[in-house]
């Protein structure tokens, strides 16, 4: 099993930044991908970034690109998201992912396991 907690998240003006942060555990803890999602209230999960624990390879959603930086701490098992230039259509929940399998990085049925998500409003 793995585990994944998140934290960081917050209350940011627009124009702001914050950084989430992901702390995985677990005997099984060797994943393919490490994504991070979001949900806003009556909206479907939604693909933000991705790393590939391997290669270190990034992948970001159109919406973030510039703005958004996924990076990891192999060593600790973190993975972080640097937040930008945030805006308030950036509120959401936002979710850490590990994806054992070679799989779509982008699709959130690739993604086994997931933390509990960390609330990040913005305001205007």
């Amino acid at each position: 099993q793995v585990q994944l907690v998140e934290s960081g998240g917050g209350l940011a003006q627009a124009g702001g930044s914050l950084r989430l942060s992901c702390a995985a555990s677990g005997r099984t803890f060797s994943p393919y991908y490490m994504g991070w999602f979001r949900q806003a209230p009556g909206k479907e999960r939604e693909f933000v970034a991705a790393l590939s624990w391997r290669t270190g390879n990034a992948y970001y959603a159109d919406f973030v690109k510039g703005r958004f930086t996924i990076s990891r701490d192999n060593t600790k098992n973190m993975v972080y998201l640097q937040m930008n230039s945030l805006k308030p259509e950036d509120t959401a929940v936002y979710y850490c992912a590990s994806s054992p399998y070679i799989g779509i990085y982008y699709s959130h049925s690739s993604y086994k396991y997931w933390g509990q998500g960390t609330q990040v409003t913005v305001s205007s």
